[in-house]
């Protein structure tokens, strides 16, 4: 199989990023969920509307993970003012990394997370940091086999269900 390619991505790859969007989260979390709730999400997060805005803020970036010709998975970052939480602090946050099932295990979300490091670190932040779904255990693992720390929780809006997101932080300074 082809090496990786992490490509950032505009407004002309709006299809491609919802459809990989659509597909990553589903995998990841309709097994969890309602088909009520997840379909409420896709809705109201992942629109051609939503996801066109969301790549034209200033200080987000969104990245494909691409093998060959095919997007594997992909990620956003956020910088000053496009953080969720944080803003005004000398951080990145890993808004969302994800990859689709069949590719799970072949380095890529790792590579994926070391691209965002290396972005961040060429920007002289102090730290990266995320939120994970606190069921999300293999998500959990592989941050802390990273070397991200807890320090923070906060609400997840999943359609109309509250869940708890574990915040994590990374620090790039030491």
């Amino acid at each position: 199989m082809e090496d990786l390619e992490i490509l950032k991505i505009g407004l002309s790859d709006i299809l491609e990023l919802q459809h990989i969007a659509t597909e990553t989260f589903v995998e990841t979390f309709s097994h969890k969920n309602t088909a009520d709730n997840m379909s409420l999400y896709l809705d109201n997060n992942l629109s051609l509307d939503i996801l066109s805005a969301e790549i034209n803020t200033i200080n987000s970036e969104f990245y494909f993970a691409l093998k060959g010709n095919e997007i594997v998975g992909y990620m956003k970052l956020n910088f000053g003012s496009a953080q969720i939480e944080l803003k005004g602090i000398n951080s990145i946050e890993l808004e969302r990394i994800y990859v689709l099932k069949k590719y799970q295990r072949n380095q890529i979300g790792q590579q994926l997370l070391d691209k965002a490091i290396d972005i961040a670190s060429q920007k002289q932040l102090e730290f990266i940091w995320l939120g994970v779904w606190e069921e999300n255990w293999s998500a959990i693992n592989f941050y802390t086999k990273n070397n991200f720390h807890e320090f923070d929780r906060h609400l997840f809006l999943l359609g109309e269900d509250r869940q708890t997101d574990i915040m994590m932080k990374k620090n790039l300074r030491l």
